[in-house]
């Protein structure tokens, strides 16, 4: 069953700007280690900065608080298997929530997509809960 979806825009000319007034304020204050280690080691990293943002946004809005209620940027990570693909981690009181909307007897799956296309980049959450095997 899906308890969750959420969707941002994010525009990759902003994040620059951001990066490039306030630089690793930003970059500590909303990402987490492994987030700012793989953004450093793109050629876009503005675009993947922005991308890490956007999932972020998405995934307070699937988790039903939005950043408002006292989620931490850093309480949600992204980061990607071998394969590429992206996976959210989330911790603190992001995983409260998470834990809170699941249903007994399920688990919660965050599926996550990025995308982007200059000047932009989005990202898609979306929160599938999984009964446990009997």
């Amino acid at each position: 069953m899906i308890l969750g979806i959420g969707t941002d825009l994010a525009n990759i000319e902003r994040i620059t700007g951001t990066l490039d007034r306030f630089g690793d304020r930003f970059k500590k204050r909303v990402f987490t280690e492994t987030e700012r280690a793989k953004a450093e080691r793109r050629k876009d990293v503005a675009g993947t900065y922005a991308k890490r943002w956007a999932a972020k946004e998405a995934c307070s809005k699937a988790l039903g608080t939005g950043l408002a209620m006292g989620i931490s940027w850093k309480d949600m990570a992204v980061s990607n298997l071998k394969t590429g693909q992206p996976v959210m981690e989330v911790t603190g009181w992001a995983k409260e929530r998470l834990d809170e909307m699941t249903p007994p007897g399920h688990e919660a799956i965050i599926h996550v997509t990025l995308t982007d296309d200059h000047p932009w980049a989005q990202a898609f959450v979306v929160i599938e809960a999984r009964p446990l095997p009997a």
